[in-house]
Parts: structure tokens; sequence; C-alpha cells
């Protein structure tokens, strides 16, 4: 096991008063206009972009830094057709049989069906992996440690990078999700969390009419 080694820190900038609340209600004026869209344009993004939005969400923190995620990046068309033909199936499944009405119901303001053309249309589809365990050169098992936290982290900051060179963004969770592994070629210590759908929204997108919660509704300050 490699022993601990602090380095120094680089690259912190210290920053106060004034200029900290700028920049933070900059950031939320950005981060706040981002929104899930179901209507994308077959427009080219050029893969440096994407490269770099997937090294920024691999900057996230982890579970003794072992970084339990994998991305796997396709523009492929013919992968695409396959991984809609796929998930439309499973999406089938779950809007005629397998979901109560409670969550149809939570659904229906936002007019999500089982079809997921946008899968085809956009130029790339980041399926997110999970990895739950790695195996050392004696065939052991490495146990990873909030491995689901590490990957949601990542998942936030890959949306957000996306969001930030001016890309929309949709995640598409079909249920279950199985079929992503094998399709893509990963490994069994890997299961498939999300499909991040990245490209720029078509020229007439439209999206739900809601409403994000006020700070109070999701904050409280012990002072």
């Amino acid at each position: 096991m490699a022993k601990y080694r602090p380095v120094p820190l680089t690259g912190y900038v210290t920053r106060e008063g004034a200029v900290m609340q700028r920049r933070a209600a900059n950031f939320y004026r950005l981060v706040s206009r981002r929104r899930t869209v179901r209507s994308f344009s077959a427009r080219a993004v050029p893969r440096a972009v994407i490269e770099k939005c997937v090294l920024s969400a691999g900057t996230a923190p982890s579970g003794a830094n072992l970084q339990p995620w994998h991305f796997a990046v396709v523009s492929a068309p013919a992968v695409k057709r396959r991984i809609r033909i796929a998930a439309e199936k499973e999406e089938h499944e779950f809007y005629h049989r397998r979901a109560p009405q409670a969550w149809l119901k939570a659904l229906e303001p936002l007019g999500t069906d089982a079809n997921k053309s946008y899968l085809e249309t956009a130029p790339y589809l980041i399926v997110v992996f999970q990895r739950n365990y790695d195996v050392d050169a004696a065939g052991d098992r490495i146990m990873q440690y909030y491995a689901t936290e590490s990957v949601g982290i990542a998942v936030g900051l890959l949306l957000t990078a996306l969001h930030h060179v001016g890309l929309a963004t949709l995640t598409h969770t079909p249920n279950p999700m199985g079929f992503l592994r094998s399709l893509l070629g990963r490994p069994a210590n890997e299961r498939a969390v999300m499909i991040v759908v990245a490209g720029y929204p078509a020229k007439h997108a439209k999206v739900p009419d809601i409403r994000r919660k006020e700070l109070a509704d999701i904050a409280s300050f012990f002072e």
C-alpha cells in the first residue's frame, strides 16, 4: 500500500468579501439556466470539448480516491441506434406495465413517454458506469468505498461542465440498464447508472414550465 505523502496545495486562490459574493452570484445565474431538454440538434460538437468535460467530471472527490467511474462516450450512429432500441423496449415496459400509477402521475407535468428519439439525434451519449470493485494481481477483490456517492458527485460536475460550455443535457435512466454493459463491452464489476445525453438544443426546443425551490425550502442555517 502506498504511504501517505502530502504535497503542497497548489491552484487555490483566496478570494474575499465582494469578490466572493459576485462570483457566487454569477455562478448561480449560470447554473440556474440549466434545463433538461428532450429536443436536440444533430449539430456536431467537437470531441475535444467532450473530453475536457469528462476530465472535469473526473476531478470529483471519491472514497479513498479510488475514482469508481467510467464514462463510455458514444457518438457512432449505429451504436446510438442500438442503445435507443434497447432503451425504448425497457421504457415501454416501464410506462405500460412496471411503473406505479403514483410515479406516472408525478411524471405527467414533464411530458415524458417511451419515445427516446433524442438517443439518436444528439451527437453524444455519455454512459456513466459505477465500478463496484476492483481486482488486484492476485485475483482478490478490492472494495470501493462510497462508490454511489462518488459517482453522483462526478455526474453533477459533468452536467455543470457541459452546461458551462453551452451544451444542453438530459439524464436518462432506463430501468433496468444491464443491456448497456454488454452492448458497450464493459466488465462485470461495473454497472451503468445513467446516460447523459449531450448536444445543442433543437432550434425550437421547449421545456416543461417548472420552478425550483427557494433557499428556505432547501437549506437550514444554524448560526
